[in-house]
């Protein structure tokens, strides 16, 4: 099993622009139970990845530069309720709806790696800075077929394995802070995320 459901990074880059950019998702990562302030208990979270193959940065690498494509991510709630970003977000890339025996069965993330979308970048303005976002997620058009240049990487709690070194530094502390990995904030008033979620 994987991990189930039932931009922001380092360097001075330009925000991605405004558009409907062609991604292919490259990386999923198990952000285990992160403790929320706004609603002062814990929250399962994850984090999804996808690279632009259109949209070119210099990078890094073993100490050379390197063209790549620039990366977006959107963190979410591990959760396919009816109000759920994640199962919206899915059934719009699926071009779709999750059929009732989908919702019971769940559905197993890994199955995302290596798969094309379209995704709309809207930038939100806060202060003096500008951040790019994923506002909506498309299939990709018929016969679309890319390959990652990025590693393709995964991580999840349920199969009790390390963080991957290819994990970026800000997605490892993140992994860090969950309770699972002995971080969180203790909350004995804490109560079952979604108690209305439909059960995995």
């Amino acid at each position: 099993m994987g991990l189930t459901a039932k931009d922001k990074g380092g360097g001075d880059y330009e925000p991605i622009p405004e558009d409907l950019h062609i991604a292919i998702c490259y990386g999923i990562w198990d952000l285990g139970m992160q403790h929320s302030d706004r609603f002062d208990k814990s929250i399962h979270k994850i984090i999804i990845n996808w690279e632009l193959p259109e949209v070119r940065g210099e990078f890094d690498r073993d100490g050379k530069k390197i063209n790549l494509p620039r990366a977006i991510s959107k963190r979410y709630t591990l959760s396919l309720h009816k109000k759920a970003d994640l199962r919206k977000d899915l059934e719009s890339w699926r071009g779709k709806k999750f059929t009732e025996d989908e919702l019971n069965k769940g559905f197993d993330l890994k199955k995302l790696l290596g798969v094309p979308c379209q995704i709309q970048v809207l930038h939100n303005k806060v202060e003096d800075k500008i951040y790019a976002n994923v506002s909506a997620i498309i299939k990709a058009p018929t016969g679309t077929k890319l390959l990652p240049e990025n590693p393709i990487t995964f991580f999840s709690f349920e199969e009790n394995v390390d963080i991957p070194q290819s994990t970026p530094e800000w997605i490892m502390k993140l992994i860090k802070e969950a309770k699972e990995y002995g971080g969180g904030i203790p909350n004995e008033h804490e109560k079952e995320q979604y108690s209305d979620e439909i059960p995995f």
